[in-house]
């Protein structure tokens, strides 16, 4: 990538976040880690593996409850204490997993985290019997738990179906997998090679490092857009290279050069399919005999102002939140505390379409 000086990215919002709390809230390289008794915890199955650990349903048997054990692989201290501090950070936020305690091996040393057991429902089985309300919902939820990371001054930075637990009985939602997270700081140099190709944001791809939290609005953005297009994931790129050129056929190519000369930035020799005009396909394009029910005007809107080029444009946590979009949910949960509907979770029965009128 060839650059020159970059024009300066500050994000819109909660960017004092980490000054305002203080050094003890983002200084996990001096944050001293306290060690649980591992011998509480009995694994009874793996229940999963990823690039930097493996998980596994296990029991706390001082209380006899079900906790999911996440057994780190080898990776650097500074990355584990700082998934450790920003977890800790955010303990009772809405939607953020639990993490219950850390405890290592006495033999190997190895480190694990013991966070709150959830009944899963596998997205590729669940998102496509997603009904209109539902992706409404389950959005909102999410960014709830969005807008209350970044004001803490937490970026995600690996936001993607794998890392949204649903407990659809329930209605459950939590946000999980904070190992690729960090705190932001304005004018900080971030690396750019973070989230999962689907759903990295453009600035990941063109290597603009001072990103901030709209990184994750586009990784949310691009969820939404496989959700209701039912096209998991919406944006398949070969490789880094070719995930940008599979965004522009969508997004045309108009507005990128916008971007690029407004941040100085410059496409790679990988990149020459974009030296050519490619024009925008506008989101109507997308809608089809088997995806109609899940597409609203609303929809289409709140996806356009997720998926922008330039990250200072698109929509904030909490702007996403107040769009139209969520009307339904918003006068449900109003309902709710109001008393006038019942406050269970298990809402499986309920015809969520009388929602949407």
């Amino acid at each position: 990538m060839n650059k020159v000086k970059l024009a300066s990215s500050i994000a819109r919002v909660h960017a004092d976040a980490n000054k305002r709390l203080g050094r003890d809230h983002w200084d996990y390289e001096g944050f001293s880690l306290q060690w649980g008794v591992q011998e509480k915890y009995e694994i009874i199955r793996k229940v999963g593996r990823g690039k930097y650990s493996e998980a596994f349903e296990g029991i706390d048997i001082t209380c006899n409850e079900r906790r999911c054990l996440k057994i780190l692989k080898p990776i650097k201290k500074k990355k584990i204490k700082r998934e450790i501090k920003i977890l800790q950070n955010l303990a009772g936020g809405p939607n953020i997993i639990r993490l219950y305690d850390v405890v290592r091996d006495s033999q190997s040393k190895t480190p694990a985290l013991i966070f709150e057991c959830i009944e899963n429902d596998d997205h590729k089985t669940l998102y496509p019997k997603l009904r209109d309300f539902d992706v409404r919902y389950y959005m909102f939820e999410l960014l709830k738990a969005l807008e209350y990371c970044h004001s803490m001054g937490v970026m995600h930075r690996d936001l993607k179906p794998h890392n949204i637990m649903i407990d659809h009985q329930k209605r459950k939602l939590r946000l999980i997998d904070w190992g690729l997270a960090e705190f932001y700081h304005p004018g900080t140099k971030y690396n750019v090679r973070v989230a999962s190709r689907y759903w990295k944001g453009p600035e990941l791809l063109v290597d603009l490092q001072d990103y901030d939290y709209s990184l994750d609005m586009w990784s949310l953005g691009a969820m939404l857009a496989g959700l209701i297009f039912q096209k998991d994931p919406f944006f398949r790129g070969q490789d880094n290279n070719d995930q940008l050129i599979k965004i522009a056929r969508v997004l045309g190519t108009e507005e990128l050069y916008i971007y690029l000369e407004k941040y100085s930035l410059k496409l790679n020799e990988h990149h020459r399919a974009l030296t050519e005009t490619i024009p925008r396909i506008p989101w109507k394009k997308f809608v089809t005999q088997d995806n109609q029910h899940l597409i609203s005007n609303d929809a289409l809107d709140l996806l356009g102002k997720l998926l922008r080029y330039d990250h200072q444009e698109r929509l904030t946590a909490t702007e996403a939140m107040e769009h139209s979009y969520f009307d339904p949910v918003r006068v449900r949960e109003t309902k709710k505390t109001g008393g006038l509907m019942e406050t269970s979770d298990s809402s499986e029965t309920e015809d969520w379409s009388e929602m949407l009128g």
